[in-house]
């Protein structure tokens, strides 16, 4: 009887010791999945995400921007989320693209507002909701809607094409016809400065500088608009050249349109006596200078407005941080550089070569 107490002593001993030992393990296994779970929730937290918001998907310098945005993205350990307008003008598009980054925790927006005016409201949004936004290239109207633009000074980038124009005519500016291909009834503020920046240059009075076609210059064929296309630039042409088929000096918001503009004109075979000068400065653009198609283009660099603004976004997420203006100027101006193969005289210019090493960079 007593071998048998003692067997029984013995394994409640035993049971108990592996009843603490399940009972350890257990808890710590709890703890240690708690564990996790916390690190992960922090790791969560520490996510910077961004969404970029273009025009469109398919015009080259929207393709440069997000090349430039993904790279510096993944530099900093940034999740970027890209969205576009269908076409240029494209507004109900960009609204959703902001309600989207806003649901889905964004720290910033990056945006080129094809509605420079209509979108504020939905910017004012997601900045109420805590996410900093940045205009790239087209400021907003007004331009201060956003927490900082990253831009070309787009008034003085049309200003230098209108001085070679000017200069390259010489006296017979004084009787030029000009064709005035714009952007969009709506009359974003980056299709405003372009304009109203060239024909300054071309020593034109601009009355109002804040919208295009109240000028009363009779070398002022008309204004038509393009959407920024090449096909759209082709039918502004066709349609001003109904009206003045003398028309010997083109501007154009980008160089697609002024592509379309060019087909247009050799329909026609007027193709080598007008002057077509345009804005952008990517890689097709200045090849069509050395081509002759484009007089000069005023280059852009949006491969480093969207990088700085990505940089801007991430310093925001760290410490709600903004970057500051350029001095003297209400935006972060960018650069802008005249490109052209036949350099007019007190017109600061770079060469087709010089372009071509600096396209969109």
């Amino acid at each position: 009887m007593s071998v048998l107490v003692h067997c029984y002593a013995a394994l409640g001993r035993n049971w108990r010791e592996i009843k603490v030992k399940k009972t350890y393990l257990a808890a710590t296994g709890v703890a240690l999945l708690a564990s996790l779970v916390s690190t992960s929730s922090v790791f969560a937290q520490d996510a910077v995400s961004a969404c970029l918001i273009t025009k469109t998907d398919t015009n080259p310098f929207f393709v440069k921007m997000k090349e430039g945005a993904e790279a510096k993205a993944a530099e900093l350990g940034v999740e970027l989320k890209s969205f576009a307008g269908k076409v240029d003008g494209d507004h109900e598009t960009q609204v959703a693209a902001i309600e989207t980054c806003i649901a889905d925790g964004a720290k910033g927006i990056l945006l080129t507002a094809s509605d420079t005016s209509s979108i504020v409201s939905s910017v004012q949004q997601a900045r109420d909701a805590g996410l900093v936004v940045i205009a790239l290239d087209t400021p907003l109207d007004p331009i201060d809607s956003a927490d900082m633009t990253f831009a070309t000074d787009n008034f003085l980038a049309g200003e230098l094409i209108g001085q070679w124009a000017a200069a390259s005519l010489g006296d017979a500016a004084a009787d030029a016809k000009i064709a005035m291909l714009d952007l969009a009834v709506s009359q974003p503020t980056v299709g405003v400065l372009r304009d109203q920046g060239f024909l300054q240059g071309f020593g034109i009075d601009i009355a109002d500088p804040s919208k295009w076609g109240d000028e009363s210059d009779p070398r002022i064929v008309g204004n038509d608009v393009t959407a920024g296309n090449e096909e759209g630039g082709r039918k502004a042409m066709e349609n001003l050249l109904a009206k003045d088929p003398e028309i010997n000096v083109v501007y154009t918001i980008n160089e697609p349109a002024a592509a379309g503009a060019y087909e247009a004109l050799k329909s026609i075979g007027r193709e080598k006596d007008v002057l077509i000068v345009s804005v952008d400065g990517g890689c097709p653009g200045v090849a069509n200078i050395k081509d002759g198609i484009i007089g000069a283009t005023s280059q852009q660099y949006p491969l480093l407005m969207a990088s700085k603004g990505i940089e801007a976004i991430a310093a925001w997420a760290a410490d709600g941080t903004k970057p500051a203006n350029t001095p003297g100027k209400d935006f972060f101006d960018t650069g802008v550089s005249l490109v052209t193969d036949q350099p007019a005289d007190g017109v600061e210019s770079i060469s087709v070569e010089e372009g071509t090493d600096r396209c969109w960079g």
